[in-house]
């Protein structure tokens, strides 16, 4: 679950990129006027469209070194480029630009490139030959299960950290306070999601070369 913002009261709009599931994702742009209500919401890809690319020419990259050296060697630097990028993306406001988020996004999708895949892998290969079929099966299932349920998590966390800001606001209706709320739902999501990348950068040093199966 990745939630991206850039947010532009002066001009009475704010761009609110988030979610990716295993099966789609969820890029979009929302534009606000005065009041505060939705009059534009449509996808936009061309400023996130870089790192899927990087993501993409990196994978046959990280699939040689993970051969060379093994999986904690690639995954561990890929977790910790994650958690910087989760970093960065808690410290968003409403002065954020779309460089920075372009940046930030690409960093991202450079830590995955060395994670996603290559964790998957050395999942399967913990199994006996006959049983990563049955392995396939169950992690496609819980990919789907998990997908659903963190978007509707940390979207109901979102909601939650706006809700707080606004109930103790001074002028809850006013277009800056609600531009505002969101950023403040935003920050408290990403301040999660890096806690949560570096239990996961503790755990990756736990990684082993799993055996060989005839």
């Amino acid at each position: 679950m990745k939630l991206l913002v850039h947010a532009q009261s002066d001009q009475n709009q704010i761009y609110v990129f988030y979610g990716e599931t295993p099966k789609a994702k969820c890029y979009g742009y929302m534009e606000l006027n005065q009041d505060g209500n939705m009059i534009a919401l449509y996808n936009k890809y061309g400023l996130l469209m870089p790192g899927s690319i990087l993501n993409g020419m990196l994978m046959p990259v990280s699939g040689k070194l993970f051969d060379k050296f093994g999986p904690r060697l690639v995954i561990v630097p890929g977790l910790f480029l994650i958690a910087i990028s989760l970093w960065l993306f808690a410290g968003i406001d409403s002065d954020t630009t779309q460089g920075s988020v372009l940046f930030n996004h690409i960093l991202l999708f450079l830590g995955m490139s060395f994670v996603v895949m290559l964790a998957q892998t050395t999942g399967f290969n913990q199994l006996p030959r006959h049983q990563v079929p049955h392995g396939t099966a169950i992690y496609n299932t819980l990919q789907q299960i998990a997908g659903g349920i963190g978007i509707a998590l940390f979207v109901g966390i979102m909601s939650s950290g706006a809700n707080r800001y606004l109930h103790h606001s001074l002028a809850p209706t006013a277009m800056h306070e609600r531009t505002q709320s969101m950023v403040s739902g935003l920050q408290t999501v990403f301040w999660i999601e890096f806690i949560l990348a570096i239990l996961i950068l503790v755990l990756g040093w736990f990684i082993k070369k799993p055996p060989e199966h005839n």
